[in-house]
């Protein structure tokens, strides 16, 4: 079934809805909650939780990408649910690396004293993530947003450990240097 019959579903509220978006984008959510959680069944009630995210929030929107709105609730979820536990345990450091490595780059949320820096922020990231060659974003991205390993990154990009390291060192150098001629 296509997106659009998917999301007339939900909101027909038909419980159907569920079960194509699960047969549709259950793998895609899953990979996302699991490299966020590293546990199966934290996994699963994360996912059970991303359907009912979209059940109660379907009938305000109509997403324009529906993999994208399913992937951002999946993740967020995920994210939430680290924050709640011991992160170093459960989320196997991934969460606090990466995070620590882009600290130098862009200030932390709780930093931010307007909702218009933070949205202005969200626009030269994706401005800049947008000019990056396809490997460099897919390897970026793989890291600050699917938070993989670089044992992950250089499996499935088929470059060695040291050439990711150095990817996103110089990507990191790239974003300060491109958020500092905006500031």
């Amino acid at each position: 079934m296509d997106d659009a019959g998917i999301v007339d579903l939900y909101w027909q509220r038909s419980e159907r809805a569920i079960e194509e978006t699960d047969r549709k984008y259950g793998p895609y959510c899953r990979t996302i909650a699991y490299n966020i959680l590293h546990d199966a069944e934290d996994t699963e009630e994360c996912v059970d939780d991303t359907w009912m995210g979209a059940w109660g929030s379907m009938p305000d929107k109509r997403p324009a990408r529906l993999s994208a709105f399913l992937g951002r609730i999946t993740r967020n979820l995920a994210l939430n649910r680290i924050a709640r536990q011991n992160s170093r345990r459960r989320g196997g450091g991934e969460l606090p690396l990466a995070l620590e490595e882009l600290g130098d780059c862009v200030p932390s949320a709780f930093d931010l004293e307007e909702e218009l820096e933070a949205k202005e922020l969200e626009e030269q990231l994706r401005r800049f993530i947008s000019q990056l060659p396809k490997a460099q974003r897919r390897v970026f991205l793989g890291r600050y947003y699917y938070l993989l390993s670089i044992e992950e990154l250089a499996d499935r990009s088929g470059f060695s450990q040291s050439k990711v390291k150095s990817m996103l060192f110089r990507t990191r150098q790239k974003l300060l240097a491109a958020l500092e001629v905006s500031a």
